[in-house]
């Protein structure tokens, strides 16, 4: 198969393809986009929080999870990437693990009646 074009254009290009490929519920071709854009702008948050989520719907849960803790330990306040950790990990049946980041994520949203 010939991927060329997940990667052809500039880095702006790229982010609204895969954005387009997410929406359109195409989890598994906006991650070939966003894998590449990730590794050029590693300190971008939005791309790697998408791909994370890309991940995650396409059952792709150990890579949701290393996404998603890079985020969390550059960012520890990040709150949805908290919840999407503690979700991920939820659905691998680790819910001992996911506790901590869902009580953290509620409170980051100010959620503070589930706590």
């Amino acid at each position: 198969m010939d991927t060329t074009y997940y990667g052809h254009g500039t880095p702006a290009e790229r982010w609204e393809r895969a954005r387009m490929f997410f929406d359109a519920k195409d989890y598994a071709a906006s991650a070939r986009v966003l894998g590449a854009l990730v590794e050029e702008v590693p300190q971008e948050t939005g791309p790697r929080l998408l791909l994370a989520r890309a991940y995650y719907h396409s059952a792709q849960l150990s890579r949701a999870e290393a996404e998603l803790r890079v985020l969390v330990e550059r960012d520890p306040v990040e709150h949805y990437a908290r919840l999407m950790l503690g979700r991920t990990l939820q659905r691998q049946g680790r819910d001992d693990e996911a506790e901590p980041h869902m009580r953290l994520a509620s409170a980051l949203a100010g959620d503070f009646d589930t706590l």
